[in-house]
């Protein structure tokens, strides 16, 4: 179509005048090719890092880089990431100096076993060299939504100091989860699992967390009076954590059975958004977060796949929340094959990772306006926000990869920029 043709033109055109060609991957090179960063920050207080798949090598390394950058260059102080509230507190000590560096795989298993050891163990060398250190914050539900124990157990220790009477309530939330989650490795596998129990228990599960959440809210004064307010805080987002992964457990299967509610995935978006607020408004004054997740958690626009609403994403969320305070980086590449998680119920993650092969990028996507750009093959920097419309007004740019499918999205709306790379490489650290 002649006005298609036009428009893939003018993209193409768009993005030769204003890709910025950035000179390496590597986070130890200097940073200087990163400036344009600085002003598509401006004074956010949160800077979300994207990845457009899972388990890939150059986009870890891009985000470290990027990471460096906003700790040295722009003062951000807190790095927050897609990894559990709860497991994050004792990994956050461990970061500043806490045991020996070959302590990571006893303290944190997940971190290990899912890619992100080399990348903590920069970060702990960072803070224990750097003029900039970071804290480390967890945003999510407990391994994604595949377990409960990492959330409930601190919860347990806590009532056993200010409340043993309540201890009965975590004792049978785990009595029960224990029944279908041992073996899961993440809300893939946790929701056909839960499917698994009898009706009942199902809802004695949901039934016993809800009592265990409104007996700390209610009894706060006294919890307060005898632990102090930050311990309470914590405990209490903990529960949170755990309510909302108990029905992620439906929603999951819901989702895999063809039967999903719409926006029902959006359950654990708001906890991942609620708990970066949480670490905003707790964190000394004047601190910044750079928040590391996939692009299809960090955009600030609905998340439609088939047709259908099927997530408000934590983005969203976050763009109600913040405003101006919250801008997006997203990063995709330009090569034709990604990693790609394929469901497994046979696997203990609930799912197997290989090689998909891509069909060309669609006309009107950012990886197919870089292709036709000619910078398909460079490592570029481009900030989105002036991109340009049609005679309506509305993006040209409509179209970017999550994982091996598409995300229709007015792409201006939902990042404020995007680092393309030309290559893939599957994170060979990843345990599963």
């Amino acid at each position: 179509m002649p006005v298609q043709s036009s428009s893939r033109t003018v993209l193409a055109e768009w993005f030769r005048e204003h890709a910025t060609p950035l000179t390496t991957l590597d986070p130890e090179q200097p940073l200087d090719d990163l400036e344009g960063l600085r002003e598509i920050v401006g004074d956010a207080r949160v800077v979300a890092v994207g990845e457009g798949a899972h388990f890939v090598e150059e986009f870890s390394r891009a985000r470290q880089r990027v990471l460096r950058f906003l700790a040295e260059r722009c003062g951000f102080t807190v790095f927050a990431m897609e990894f559990g509230f709860s497991e994050a507190f004792p990994l956050d000590r461990w970061l500043r100096g806490e045991g020996d560096d070959g302590d990571l795989v006893n303290v944190s298993r997940a971190a290990t076993e899912w890619g992100a050891a080399d990348l903590l163990h920069w970060l702990r060398h960072h803070n224990r060299t750097s003029a900039h250190p970071l804290r480390f914050a967890g945003i999510d539900v407990p391994e994604a939504g595949g377990a409960l124990r990492p959330a409930l157990e601190p919860v347990a220790d806590y009532l056993r100091e200010v409340d043993p009477d309540a201890l009965r309530l975590v004792d049978t939330a785990l009595e029960v989860s224990d029944r279908f989650l041992r073996g899961c490795g993440s809300g893939a596998a946790a929701g056909p699992a839960w499917a698994g129990l009898p009706e009942a228990e199902q809802n004695e599960l949901t039934a016993t967390l809800a009592r265990l959440l409104l007996r700390l809210r209610a009894a706060e004064p006294l919890y307060v009076s005898h632990s102090g307010q930050s311990r309470f805080d914590i405990a209490r987002r903990r529960v949170e954590a755990a309510c909302h992964t108990d029905y992620m457990f439906q929603a999951m299967h819901a989702l895999l059975s063809g039967r999903g509610l719409t926006a029902d995935l959006s359950v654990r978006e708001i906890y991942m958004a609620e708990s970066v607020r949480w670490h905003l408004e707790r964190a000394e004054p004047g601190a910044r977060i750079v928040l590391a997740a996939h692009n299809s958690h960090i955009h600030k626009t609905e998340m439609k796949l088939g047709g259908g609403l099927t997530a408000l994403p934590m983005g969203r969320h976050l763009q109600r929340m913040l405003g101006q305070d919250y801008r997006t980086v997203a990063l995709v590449h330009t090569a034709d094959h990604v990693p790609e998680m394929y469901p497994d119920q046979s696997a203990a993650v609930g799912f197997t990772l290989a090689e998909a092969r891509l069909e060309p990028a669609e006309p009107g996507s950012v990886e197919g306006a870089l292709t036709d750009a000619g910078l398909a093959d460079r490592i570029t920097l481009t900030d989105l926000r002036h991109t340009p419309r049609d005679a309506q007004g509305a993006p040209l740019l409509h179209s970017i990869r999550s994982q091996s499918s598409s995300l229709s999205t007015p792409v201006p709306e939902a990042f404020d920029a995007v680092i393309a790379v030309p290559t893939v490489t599957r994170d060979r650290t990843v345990r599963f």
